[in-house]
């Protein structure tokens, strides 16, 4: 399949046929696999129910959208993982968005079961949960993955493994678990998920993103804490890292440059943000990680 375009929501096509999930498969060993998904649904398409023949571990990397699965329901969103059982039934609706795009790691359940025994400590470890919220540790895992997907690279099958493994440790650890929201606050927070990836680079507050909610700030701090798993802060300065993180691994373009770009006031408010992180400076990033995107 050809490169999909960057952002899949804009372009929806009017055979129904034609808005059913896409995937393109990045890279695969003996038992995983890492694809890209692509969906362009939005509400006037029925959901129906899937099953996931492997364990699934995908980064939402654009779009957000409704998921139920036998580990609960969720709203899913960029930065979040879905995750999903091997055998287990599922669902995927978008109410009140359409389009989104996923890189997904599937494991055979024997490989599955052989990270769960060393990240869980038992090889009958199943997720407990529909979803993990785009929690800090998270963060450079999906930024990694993004450029997998876009530029390929030698190392996808370690990868591969060091997610599977911060992901089953997070979940087993039972790391910022959030709560499947209500059909309105699930709409509301959808189009505040939506805003601030279209103006991630632009200055937002709170009072800004509570009346794009129609909540006051306390009513819509609180659901969106319950429903994303972190605070409206927390998310945009993810995001702006992730961001930035991708820029570091797919252009040579100045730190200084990417800083601004991503919505950073200065240099050293970017630096220390990214070296907190990430574990080291951005210049430090980009030379370890850049040498592993060549295939």
């Amino acid at each position: 399949m050809a490169q999909t375009a960057p952002n899949p929501a804009n372009q929806v096509p009017d055979d129904p046929a034609a808005r059913l999930p896409t995937a393109r498969v990045i890279a695969r060993g003996a038992d995983w696999t890492l694809s890209e998904f692509v969906c362009r649904s939005g509400p006037q398409d029925r959901p129906f129910e899937e099953q996931h023949d492997f364990a699934a571990i995908a980064a939402v990397v654009e779009g957000s959208f409704q998921y139920r699965c036998d580990s609960g329901r969720a709203l899913l969103y960029p930065g979040a993982f879905l995750l999903g059982n091997p055998g287990g039934c599922f669902e995927c609706g978008h109410d009140h968005s359409t389009g989104d795009r996923c890189v997904s790691l599937q494991f055979t359940p024997a490989l599955f079961e052989e990270i769960a025994a060393s990240a869980a400590g038992s090889h009958r470890f199943r997720f407990t949960s529909a979803m993990l919220p785009a929690l800090k540790p998270l963060i450079p895992p999906v930024a990694r993955l993004e450029a997998m997907a876009a530029e390929g690279g030698s190392a996808v099958e370690e990868l591969a493994f060091q997610v599977a493994e911060t992901v089953i440790d997070a979940v087993a650890g039972g790391s910022g678990m959030s709560q499947a929201p209500s059909h309105a606050d699930a709409r509301r927070i959808s189009r505040v998920l939506h805003h601030i990836a279209a103006h991630a680079t632009e200055p937002l507050d709170l009072a800004q993103l509570a009346g794009i909610a129609c909540m006051s700030k306390y009513h819509f701090l609180r659901s969106f804490r319950r429903s994303v798993g972190v605070t409206p802060h927390q998310y945009l300065l993810g995001l702006r890292l992730r961001l930035a993180a991708r820029r570091l691994l797919s252009s040579t373009e100045p730190v200084s440059s990417i800083a601004f770009d991503t919505g950073f006031g200065d240099l050293s408010t970017f630096n220390a943000n990214f070296r907190a992180q990430f574990g080291t400076s951005p210049g430090s990033f980009r030379r370890a990680h850049s040498k592993l995107m060549v295939a």
